[in-house]
C-alpha cells in the first residue's frame, strides 16, 4: 500500500492545500466504530486526528502488510521487557514523535507527559495541528 501522505520535493514557490482531514468516528472506551442511523459517523479536523493518532499508536509498525512502512509505532519492545525509567521514556518519546510527525496535518509535538502507575505507562501528548492545539491521552 502506498503512503497516504504524499511526499517529495517541493520548491519554495509551490503552494498546496490539504483537504479537510476526515476519519470514521471511534469509541475509544469500547474500542469500536461509532454508528449513527446504521452508518459510520464521520468526524473531521482535530476529532479525526484523535482517531488517526489513537490507531497509529495502537498499530505495531511492520506487522501488517496492509499498512505502509511509515505507519505505526515500535512500542512492543518495551512491553514487559524494560523498566519504566528515564531512558525508556526518552526512547518511547522518540518513537511517538517519529510515528506521528509523518502526518502533514500535525505541525509539531509540543509536550509528552508520562505517568507510571502500577506498572502501566500512560502519557498525554500536546501537539499543534493545522487546526490548532490538541491534547491526546492514553
Amino acid at each position: 500500500m502506498s503512503n497516504p501522505f504524499v511526499t517529495g520535493t517541493i520548491d519554495s514557490t509551490t503552494t498546496f492545500t490539504l483537504p479537510i482531514f476526515t476519519e470514521y468516528a471511534w469509541d475509544f472506551e469500547h474500542d469500536c466504530f461509532i454508528f449513527e442511523s446504521g452508518k459510520h459517523k464521520i468526524v473531521t479536523e482535530n476529532e479525526a486526528l484523535k482517531v488517526w493518532i489513537y490507531k497509529t499508536l495502537k498499530t505495531e509498525r511492520w506487522r501488517y502488510r496492509v499498512y505502509d512502512n511509515a505507519y505505526g509505532i515500535e512500542l512492543e519492545q518495551f512491553i514487559g521487557r524494560s523498566t519504566n525509567n528515564g531512558d525508556s521514556a526518552i526512547q518511547v518519546q522518540r518513537y511517538i514523535n517519529e510515528a506521528l510527525l509523518i502526518n502533514p496535518y500535525i505541525q509539531s509535538i509540543d509536550n509528552i507527559t508520562f505517568t507510571n502507575e502500577s506498572d502501566v505507562l500512560e502519557f498525554a501528548i500536546e501537539l499543534t495541528t493545522i487546526y490548532g492545539n490538541l491534547t491526546v491521552s492514553s
